[in-house]
């Protein structure tokens, strides 16, 4: 079977990553393959914005302030596993979708997918480098507090959360696929 075909079949989200993770050259190869996304009018609507491993601590306590005020808070044993699944993973990326208001020929729902489109090549590309990653729309991604205090105004982005990329703890073991069969069917007018 082709690797290409291979590495695609086989990749698995993993929550629980920790060093080492990508290099930096590996990061840049990631997050080009990212450029790669289709993407209609060329608008290139994603937005990565890393958080630095000395910053987490803040993101954490800003998303779970939030979720509190708007009245969805975090247990204490959320916070904790939540605290120790940020601090092991050792790329943290915000992700969101840029709005740009000057172009309304292409619909927003097309750059919402070609910002998801960008996001699977980034989970893709760090399982070819053989990293796991992880793409959660938790810690607060709906809050309008984390997406503001991240550089992502909402009447100019579309807040998507955030992807982890590192080492995988724990074997991964291969998931069982559904038959895409299932799933396919063809046309006939």
């Amino acid at each position: 079977m082709n690797s290409v075909i291979q590495s695609l079949q086989s990749r698995n989200s993993v929550k629980l990553v920790q060093a080492p993770g990508p290099s930096d050259e590996q990061l840049e190869q990631i997050m080009q393959a990212a450029m790669s996304a289709p993407d209609h009018g060329r608008l290139r609507p994603w937005r990565f914005k890393r958080i630095p491993a000395e910053h987490v601590g803040h993101l954490l306590d800003l998303a779970v302030q939030a979720l509190a005020d708007e009245g969805t808070p975090y247990t204490e044993a959320k916070i904790i596993s939540t605290r120790r699944w940020l601090e092991q993973a050792p790329v943290i990326l915000a992700v969101a979708c840029y709005i740009d208001h000057s172009n309304e020929r292409i619909p927003h729902q097309e750059r919402v997918l070609a910002t998801g489109a960008a996001v699977m090549n980034i989970l893709n590309a760090s399982h070819a480098l053989g990293y796991a990653g992880y793409w959660s729309t938790g810690l607060g991604t709906y809050t309008q507090a984390v997406p503001e205090a991240l550089g992502f105004d909402e009447l100019e982005y579309e807040f998507m959360g955030f992807v982890t990329i590192g080492t995988p703890i724990a074997e991964v073991r291969p998931k069982e696929r559904p038959n895409y069969k299932e799933f396919y069917s063809e046309w006939t007018p």
